[in-house]
């Protein structure tokens, strides 16, 4: 048996609205509880629990990475159609990765139509790959979803290897979900006959399995639906932050599916850079700004007021 520790490589933390369950500082404190090296928080679209994570991860003595679930229209969809939108998990191995990072998830929320899901185009992804590991994304990426409906996905998988030159993983997850189980054969014959590597996740929403039920009836308040209701979304029970000792069994016919975990947490060695917030400049002096406009403010309001009144306020 390997030696090699399994790392889990994507969690929710609470910041996927409606959908995570972990609050950041919580997961670096559970991912100390099971004996992880390290952990990755891979939110939708976003950066928000990257502060938080990692400092908590330091303290814990935790690696955190850096990471995103990135929704990324796919190409070929007829002009005019509303986009599919598939997922790929990026993870930042240095500063130039995390700046690219950053430049996606923005584009990601600013470059589309208000009333779509937050996505960037396949084509943004050029010239911002550079510094980033990715995995396909499992049964939410393009590739999977493809091979389930039964249409071709090479396009797409010469894509991504052009654009993450020995930076792509194929990423697998065991839920029971029937799109990952559909394709998950198709998905290891395309891995070994392109020479890419094979990486186990447990996509994970709650830390423990005795919240189900709970984070189901956060499903159900996400979709304005019911729990007795069989036409929504539902919680996988598979869904939580399990022990090592538990994926490894999952994945025991592939263990370097395991290996790669710790592959890919040694190739993102980076924490984040502290900023102060940078917010922006109103005026040549603030506080003088900020004194004008209040009794500016004042004034307005003591204008029907007798003037015997006005002189304890202006005071």
């Amino acid at each position: 048996m390997s030696s090699a520790p399994y790392v889990p490589l994507r969690i929710f933390s609470c910041y996927t609205m409606l959908e995570g369950a972990i609050e950041p500082k919580a997961i670096a404190a559970h991912a100390k509880r099971l004996d992880f090296p390290a952990a990755a928080v891979t939110d939708r679209n976003g950066l928000y629990a990257v502060m938080p994570f990692s400092d908590a991860c330091i303290e814990a003595g935790v690696q955190p990475i850096i990471a995103t679930l990135l929704g990324v229209a796919r190409p070929g969809i007829a002009e005019g159609r509303a986009p599919v939108i598939d997922w790929l998990a990026l993870y930042a191995q240095d500063e130039t990765g995390y700046s690219n990072l950053c430049a996606l998830v923005s584009e990601a929320h600013l470059g589309r139509p208000l009333e779509e899901e937050a996505h960037v185009r396949f084509d943004a992804l050029e010239g911002r790959t550079e510094g980033l590991i990715a995995l396909t994304g499992g049964g939410e990426g393009a590739l999977a979803r493809l091979i389930a409906e039964g249409q071709p996905c090479a396009e797409i998988a010469d894509r991504l290897e052009a654009l993450f030159p020995g930076r792509l993983y194929v990423e697998l997850s065991r839920r029971g979900d029937w799109i990952e189980q559909a394709a998950e054969g198709a998905l290891i014959e395309l891995a070994y006959a392109r020479g890419l590597p094979l990486v186990a996740t447990n996509p994970a929403a709650y830390a423990d399995a005795s919240f189900h039920r709970a984070h189901d009836a956060l499903l159900c308040i996400a979709q304005s639906s019911q729990i007795d209701c069989d036409d929504r979304d539902k919680s996988s029970p598979e869904a939580w932050l399990k022990p090592a000792a538990d994926v490894r069994a999952l994945f025991a016919d592939l263990p370097e599916a395991i290996d790669n975990t710790s592959v890919i947490a040694q190739r993102c060695a980076f924490a984040a850079p502290r900023r102060k917030p940078i917010l922006p400049r109103l005026g040549a002096n603030e506080d003088e700004q900020l004194r004008a406009d209040a009794l500016a403010g004042l004034e307005a309001r003591l204008a029907a007021r007798p003037e015997e009144d006005k002189a304890a306020y202006r005071e």
